[in-house]
């Protein structure tokens, strides 16, 4: 077999088989988000996290999970919509960096007149890592879906102009 007949033989099987590495990034994705969240929401330094910014903390990555996983189903079937979801969800989380973690770092807290950090810079560093792995899982498979979705489309495009001629 030459190179050719092989890549077509590759794309003659992407018919029929599913985007599995689009699908486990998106998955992976939500894991690292599982374990930013946990990171966040286990500490306790005072009322500081007491406040609206943490309600919708938590409303975004119950969002960012469903249509994560959502859109982890779409990718396996080469639907270049999802691939789009996944990249602005993981542009998303790029910017989540600059709103809780960072304000947190900053933050003090005074409990019976002594000042308490709110963040830690260890768990500061943790958090974005969690969220800097998230948004790279998320953009790398949205970038294979895209990739993906589009040489599928172009061969199935393919074939019908040779069924047509």
């Amino acid at each position: 077999m030459n190179t050719e007949e092989i890549k077509r033989t590759q794309l003659d099987r992407m018919r029929y088989t599913k985007n599995l590495l689009s699908s486990r990034m998106a998955l992976l994705a939500i894991f690292f988000n599982v374990l930013y969240f946990v990171s966040i929401y286990e500490t306790d330094v005072g009322s500081w996290y007491y406040r609206i910014m943490i309600g919708a903390s938590i409303v975004y990555n119950l969002l960012f999970m469903l249509m994560v996983f959502l859109a982890s189903e779409g990718v396996k079937n080469y639907k270049i919509g999802y691939s789009y979801l996944l990249l602005a969800v993981g542009a998303g989380q790029i910017g989540r960096i600059f709103i809780l973690p960072l304000s947190a770092l900053r933050a003090t807290i005074t409990i019976s007149k002594v000042s308490y950090p709110v963040m830690q810079t260890g768990q500061f560093i943790w958090v974005i890592v969690c969220l800097i792995l998230s948004a790279g899982c998320c953009l790398a498979g949205g970038i294979a879906g895209v990739k993906r979705s589009r040489t599928l489309s172009a061969y199935n495009a393919s074939l019908e102009q040779e069924k047509a001629a």
